[in-house]
């Protein structure tokens, strides 16, 4: 977590540095949202815009949210979407998470929509957000882009099976498992299996001394993951909130008057 009055650093440093990183999931638009996981004291934010809402007015104003509290963002884009994977970085974001890698080629083509050449082949522009709208010169702005985080999800067994050759992937910074699209692409099989690949996909993350992304339901889960090595984990804020609505409806629980139900 970040201590208040340290000097803030990007999440590759601090990854770098050997950080444990906590963050939140939020498909949601809200940038009150953002605010809150800010004054929480959260290291960053993810916002969604494969499942979520990909309206790039709104990620803009929950950049500019996350930035006033010294959050980074990073943003789920589509499967081999280079176009939103710019606009994305245009606006700001610290990193991008590229959902649906199965093969070290699907990770050359995720970490090629996130830099900009000769290192990949994201399209130029000091203009942007990102360049503080033309102010920085362009050698700056490449250097700062070099700090980008990429995170590739393994959601398949086919990628679980070639975790090695996507971790090993000049460029990719993390690996994260989709758990939901992996137990769906296995059937919905018998829990242990899907651990199983998931233990083995985290083994070859690390083997290739790559962070280890985890999306977790609470803060136990949360320690688990990161004693099973995790150094990025994030909180899926949908689950966090419908756990925390639905137990007001459990009895024991009180009314707005704060007598017992």
């Amino acid at each position: 977590m970040t201590a208040r009055g340290t000097p803030r650093r990007g999440l590759k440093r601090r990854l770098a540095a050997g950080e444990r990183l906590r963050g939140a999931l939020l498909r949601l638009p809200s940038e009150t949202l953002v605010e809150m996981a800010g004054v929480a004291g959260l290291d960053y934010v993810v916002i969604d815009c494969e499942h979520g809402p990909a309206d790039l007015t709104l990620l803009q104003h929950h950049l500019t949210a996350a930035a006033a509290h010294g959050l980074d963002v990073l943003v789920r884009v589509g499967s081999a979407e280079p176009a939103l994977a710019l606009r994305c970085l245009d606006l700001g974001a610290a990193g991008l998470i590229h959902p649906h890698v199965d093969s070290r080629e699907d990770a050359r083509r995720a970490v090629a929509a996130s830099h900009y050449p000769p290192w990949g082949e994201r399209g130029f522009a000091t203009y942007s957000r990102a360049g503080r709208f033309g102010t920085v010169g362009a050698a700056e702005h490449v250097t700062a882009s070099r700090e980008t985080l990429v995170v590739a999800m393994v959601e398949t067994r086919r990628a679980c099976d070639a975790a090695d050759a996507i971790a090993g992937t000049e460029g990719v910074d993390a690996v994260l498992v989709g758990p939901a699209d992996l137990a769906a692409d296995c059937g919905f099989p018998d829990p242990g299996v899907v651990d199983a690949l998931i233990s083995r996909a985290h083994d070859a993350t690390h083997a290739n001394g790559r962070a280890v992304m985890a999306i977790v339901p609470h803060l136990d889960a949360a320690r688990a993951a990161e004693r099973r090595g995790a150094q990025l984990v994030v909180y899926n804020m949908a689950h966090v909130l419908m756990d925390t609505l639905r137990s007001l409806t459990e009895p024991g629980t009180t009314d707005a008057t704060g007598d017992p139900d």
